[in-house]
């Protein structure tokens, strides 16, 4: 029974393919089942033939690495993600989280990197190239920092908690301001004060913060 982990390779240097081709051979656990040229490519191939591990390249022609990888998020194909890259900067990194990739693997030290990476995301974990790894630290400081920060409904007065709990309910502005015996004109500036206290947007927006919600409105 072969327990090996498939591997898929998207980049677009041959040297540097190459070497991390390889890498993935003469490694017994690992088996190589594909390689691409251009994150198009790449994103088919994944779709074809799911790896258990596909090293991308943030820099391809057709479709980025972070394309590919949110291509395989959104999908919700069960492949873990690793980016390969020159680049430090922390908004990249955090653009490659937000795209659910499991590894950031510096290609100056890819060769020194690369099979523990693969044998680390294979197992559910994340694995960053230790030059980078403190982002992870500040990127989770400022999800703590935002949780915070994010609006609730103690947020609200009683009279739009009100509002709301009818807007839960499915009930017009007009039949709100007929069961509350107040005027429209004062339910619709509510309903404007609760969007903008708690961030949200959009047309049916407050309709599912009410609904999503209705446990704790009563």
């Amino acid at each position: 029974m072969n327990s090996s982990v498939s591997v898929i390779i998207a980049e677009d240097h041959p040297l540097f393919r190459k070497g991390l081709r390889d890498a993935i051979k003469e490694d017994a656990t690992l088996s190589l089942t594909g390689e691409a040229d251009d994150g198009a490519k790449a994103l088919k191939l994944i779709e074809e033939h799911p790896p258990d591990v596909a090293l991308l390249d943030i820099d391809m022609p057709g479709m980025n690495g972070l394309q590919v990888a949110a291509a395989i998020q959104e999908k919700n194909l069960f492949v873990a993600t690793i980016i390969l890259t020159i680049y430090r900067e922390e908004d990249m990194f955090n653009e490659a989280m937000d795209a659910g990739v499991r590894g950031y693997v510096l290609k100056e030290t890819a060769v020194i990197d690369l099979l523990d990476a693969i044998k680390t995301v294979t197992m559910g974990e994340y694995y960053f190239s230790p030059a980078i790894s403190g982002y992870l630290v500040s990127r989770s400081r400022r999800a703590k920092d935002l949780l915070s920060l994010k609006p609730s409904l103690h947020d609200l007065t009683p009279s739009e908690q009100r509002i709301l709990r009818l807007v839960g309910r499915g009930k017009t502005s007009k039949e709100i301001a007929d069961a509350l015996n107040i005027s429209y004109r004062t339910v619709e500036t509510h309903r404007t004060n609760i969007t903008l206290k708690l961030n949200i947007h959009g047309p049916h927006s407050l309709l599912k913060f009410a609904l999503d919600h209705k446990s704790s409105l009563g």
